[in-house]
């Protein structure tokens, strides 16, 4: 089993949408039993939350479900139990490396996975409008296929 943890700050607009988009993803290729994937937050703000509406409604007009998605805060032990801990932006990136050494070191998702865009971190889109959220789905998705490779040869016993 491959594990995945999408980290951004309250858990209800990046991370959820990169959970639901990877999560589709996968399950399209079969893998749903090999890999499994999750989303959480830095803070606590928003825990047993749904994700935000304006996320959900983005994702639902590109064929993504978010709905049965809820907040959780991440904890230290996620870094022992995950392969891949993935954070949206550098302020996420070092909030999960202040939890301490462990088994998983954090990475940041775009800089690690991206393919067509120069951007390093996805943008929070909270505070913004709904073009915001069609931006952060363009990077995720674009992200997500360059992760699905590397996790292709993980699954393939390749480096």
């Amino acid at each position: 089993m491959i594990r995945v943890l999408f980290v951004c700050l309250g858990n209800i607009c990046r991370s959820p949408t990169a959970h639901g988009v990877l999560q589709q993803k996968i399950t399209q290729r079969g893998w749903q039993y090999q890999v499994e994937v999750d989303s959480a937050g830095t803070a606590a703000w928003h825990t047993g939350k749904a994700p935000d509406s304006r996320s959900t409604a983005a994702a639902a007009r590109r064929g993504y479900d978010l709905s049965p998605l809820r907040a959780r805060q991440v904890t230290a032990a996620d870094l022992d139990y995950f392969d891949y801990v993935l954070a949206m932006d550098d302020s996420n990136l070092f909030n999960l490396q202040q939890l301490g050494a462990a088994r998983t070191s954090p990475q940041l998702f775009l800089q690690q996975f991206g393919q067509r865009f120069t951007v390093r971190e996805v943008p929070d889109p909270y505070y913004g409008g709904d073009a915001g959220f069609e931006q952060v789905l363009d990077l995720i998705e674009d992200a997500c296929d360059g992760l699905l490779a590397d996790i292709e040869q993980r699954m393939q016993g390749q480096p």
